[in-house]
């Protein structure tokens, strides 16, 4: 058993977790400080004991809030957090930096936001094209070595860079978007983590709000939303999907369940190294996503489930040309192409 799931098994941490991103990042509007604070609280005390953050998220609040919220509580939950990525404080905008230098650096400031003096699984939230995999996966091996981090993890990589990864230090998680319409780690990384013994943290399991099924054609999305980036967003693409998620709500419906515990529960069949991670600003939705924990589908349910929204029917691509350009992660080929 690798640190990572030691760790989980130690503070008895469901399989889902939270991310925390959403609290500070990326989705418009952002939750006032002691919002955060008592939302996160509230997280632990129904049960999450797996809070992830970044770096990235709201420039570095994101990991001041969770300190505050949590640093009395740090030897009961495992704590994940990223480098590699940052906002440069100059021009604002994201810059991807892999170099050791960096990550060392990076990390010490983490712990200092954090309020701890161990973060238990570490991610390189984006590989860098211009730094070998083994050089920034080294470094952190290193930090694990000083006792600063617990384990290596890697974010967005293909099933090749995990093997070149580890074969350099062991990679105790990787994450990677995985939904029942986002299912690129098939091609791949599920199987590659399941070999290596690796988790696969799915972050983005619920479709970023598409599979809870509150989002229409009337959703207006706010001033700096990713998703009003995303081409399955898009004004071309978000009818179409969202007839194709009419037979998953009914489903849904016909369990008793709600479409975000429905798409919870089919991540976690996935496998037992694969660990969902939903992220929301709503203590009410926090509550919902944990009652997933116990939700098991029946074969024949799953098997219907299987059938929805695959990667032949969903229109558009999960990230735009720009935000593509990023990620190593495989990609299915586009209608038409081999």
């Amino acid at each position: 058993m690798s640190t990572f799931f030691r760790r989980l098994a130690e503070v008895a941490s469901p399989e889902i977790g939270v991310g925390c991103m959403n609290l500070s990042h990326g989705y418009g509007q952002h939750v006032l400080e002691n919002d955060g604070i008592r939302a996160l609280n509230e997280a632990f005390e129904m049960g999450y004991r797996h809070f992830d953050t970044a770096t990235l998220y709201g420039a570095t609040a994101n990991e001041r809030l969770l300190g505050m919220a949590l640093s009395e509580k740090r030897h009961e939950f495992l704590l994940a957090s990223k480098c590699g990525m940052a906002m440069d404080p100059e021009s604002g905008k994201r810059v991807i930096n892999g170099r050791p230098e960096t990550l060392r650096r990076q990390c010490e400031d983490s712990l200092t936001r954090l309020r701890t003096d161990h973060i238990d699984v570490y991610y390189l939230h984006r590989l860098d094209p211009d730094v070998a995999v083994e050089e920034s996966v080294g470094a952190l091996g290193k930090l694990v070595d000083e006792g600063k981090i617990g384990s290596v993890g890697l974010s967005e990589v293909s099933a090749i860079t995990l093997n070149k990864a580890y074969r350099e230090y062991p990679v105790g998680a990787v994450q990677s978007e995985y939904s029942l319409w986002t299912r690129n780690p098939e091609i791949a990384l599920v199987q590659a983590c399941k070999t290596l013994e690796v988790a696969l943290v799915a972050f983005s399991p619920l479709g970023r709000g598409f599979l809870t099924g509150a989002i229409d054609t009337n959703t207006a999305f706010a001033e700096g939303d990713m998703r009003a980036n995303m081409p399955r967003f898009s004004a071309e693409c978000l009818p179409g999907n969202l007839a194709l998620l009419k037979d998953f709500v009914s489903l849904a419906h016909e369990l008793d369940v709600t479409p975000a515990q429905l798409a919870l529960a089919w991540v976690k069949a996935q496998g037992s190294h694969v660990l969902p991670i939903p992220g929301t600003r709503s203590i009410a939705h926090m509550r919902e996503n944990l009652a997933a924990e116990n939700l098991t589908l029946e074969p024949a349910y799953l098997s219907k489930l299987n059938n929805m929204l695959t990667p032949d029917k969903v229109l558009g691509e999960r990230y735009s040309a720009a935000q593509q350009a990023d990620i190593d992660t495989e990609t299915f080929a586009a209608p038409g192409e081999e």
